[in-house]
């Protein structure tokens, strides 16, 4: 009988000395300013999500004195979530309704985290239905069905805030802050995009890309009322390495860097905050600009669009 009893009281006692180690690394103060952020004081956070992101890729040159233009774009990807998180350690589980459905192929991962210091997302697509239109001087317009062009793409964004003490980006994304007065920061930024195109069909083109970029930015936190959270940031980054490759049929276009080549991403978010509840919306703007239009230019665009609800439970 003691035997039966040992086992519980002994996960009992781990459990409450891994509850003491995590409340403790997680509401220490860490030499913010109480002032402007602090954190939520319930140890469990419930959220339910939704997503809707979409990708845009679009090219303009001129060829042997003709000037071309083309744009694609892949369908428009949108998944639900639930979650929780307790002390800082979270488990979601995201559907996607037109992928169960049978309407949606392509793949699509990606992954965030934003510290009070640090922070990076990490985006995967891999996309078989782009498609779009080309026009050539001279020519009629192609449309470009959904069967003939693969895109494989890596975006990678990561940063560094300097006022970390008193602009809080957790506040306005993953909400394990609260932002409690206006503050701002200035940012380093470093980025990162790798991207494979391949068009099947009568014509056969291949193109690779490899960019990394650096640079600074600026984000602002305002909070114009109780309970209210406004975010705008923008980290723009130069190309300081390119490694890009195309060609057409059997024929290899040169692709040489020109600068400015840039990385600019964009973030924006509404949160409103009550006693235990929030609710808001977010936003990510990935753009990416290589080479120039007297050759070829390439535009790669991603946005995701982010509504929230949370219910935080269980005081400390």
């Amino acid at each position: 009988m003691m035997g039966a009893l040992t086992l519980p009281m002994a996960a009992q006692s781990i459990l409450h000395r891994a509850d003491s180690i995590l409340s403790e690394y997680y509401f220490r103060d860490d030499g913010i300013d109480t002032s402007y952020v602090v954190r939520p004081q319930e140890k469990w956070t419930l959220s339910a999500k939704m997503n809707v992101s979409g990708t845009t890729l679009e090219s303009e040159g001129i060829d042997q004195g003709k000037h071309f233009k083309s744009k694609l774009h892949a369908d428009n990807k949108a998944t639900v979530s639930i979650g929780v998180n307790y002390l800082g350690l979270g488990l979601s589980l995201a559907v996607n309704p037109a992928k169960l459905s049978g309407k949606y192929s392509d793949l699509e991962i990606g992954f965030r985290s934003y510290g009070r210091r640090f922070g990076f997302d990490v985006v995967y697509q891999d996309a078989k239905n782009f498609k779009g239109w080309h026009d050539h001087e001279g020519m009629s317009r192609i449309y470009l069905s959904d069967d003939i062009i693969h895109v494989k793409t890596l975006n990678v964004n990561a940063f560094y805030v300097f006022n970390s003490k008193k602009f809080s980006y957790p506040a306005a994304f993953s909400q394990s802050y609260i932002q409690r007065r206006s503050a701002g920061g200035f940012m380093l930024a470093l980025s990162g995009q790798g991207q494979r195109a391949n068009l099947e069909g009568k014509n056969q083109m291949n193109l690779k890309m490899f960019n990394i970029g650096i640079g600074a930015g600026y984000g602002y936190n305002f909070v114009p009322g109780r309970g209210w959270l406004l975010h705008i940031s923008s980290l723009p980054t130069f190309i300081v390495y390119s490694k890009t490759s195309l060609s057409f049929d059997a024929e290899k276009i040169p692709l040489n860097y020109h600068f400015p080549e840039v990385i600019i991403t964009g973030r924006g978010a509404v949160v409103k905050q009550w006693k235990r509840t929030y609710l808001g919306t977010s936003m990510l703007f990935n753009f990416t600009n290589v080479g120039y239009k007297k050759h070829l230019e390439i535009h790669n665009i991603k946005w995701d669009i982010q509504a929230f609800f949370g219910i935080r439970l269980g005081k400390k």
